[in-house]
């Protein structure tokens, strides 16, 4: 089970009252610092961005590809540790706004993580020290540290012998 705080709202759907949830300025300056990042190619330029305007934890030697994308309202919730690859067109979330409520989680990418390209994170979940995701994942769940994990829905592919 992903770990999230749910937060219920209404009577309108909870996207219609995101700015009673975080600030429009905040999210303005998210949007713009993930949208140059995106593009930038300079690894530890991107790193910089990420820990200094978005609030990160990003550790050392990690490398994000091109066009991924944190978290836009939440991207203080994320943690990434060291000498991890994002790859290419990942989405990494920190909340998710259904219905009746909003509910945010914490996201934790261990040491040593390949995450592959278009890859999908959801909020609360925690990927262990040395996984690898397949390409075109989505998380759902925790993963073991050391496990090789892929699809939708998630399986398990090897675990560390």
């Amino acid at each position: 089970m992903r770990r999230t705080e749910r937060y219920p709202i209404g009577p309108e759907n909870s996207l219609w009252n995101i700015y009673r949830t975080v600030s429009f300025w905040k999210v303005v300056k998210n949007f713009i610092v993930i949208q140059v990042a995106r593009f930038t190619p300079f690894l530890p330029l991107k790193n910089w961005m990420y820990r200094t305007f978005l609030h990160m934890k990003v550790g050392k030697h990690t490398a994000f590809a091109l066009m991924v994308v944190p978290d836009v309202m939440f991207p203080e919730k994320i943690t990434v540790g060291e000498n991890s690859i994002i790859g290419y067109n990942t989405t990494i979330l920190a909340h998710e706004y259904l219905i009746e409520e909003y509910r945010l989680g914490e996201v934790q990418i261990g040491d040593r993580v390949m995450i592959g390209a278009n890859t999908t994170i959801l909020p609360g979940v925690k990927i262990g020290d040395g996984a690898v995701v397949a390409a075109g994942s989505v998380v759902h769940k925790d993963v073991a540290p050391g496990t090789v994990v892929g699809g939708n829905p998630l399986r398990v592919i090897r675990t560390k012998s």
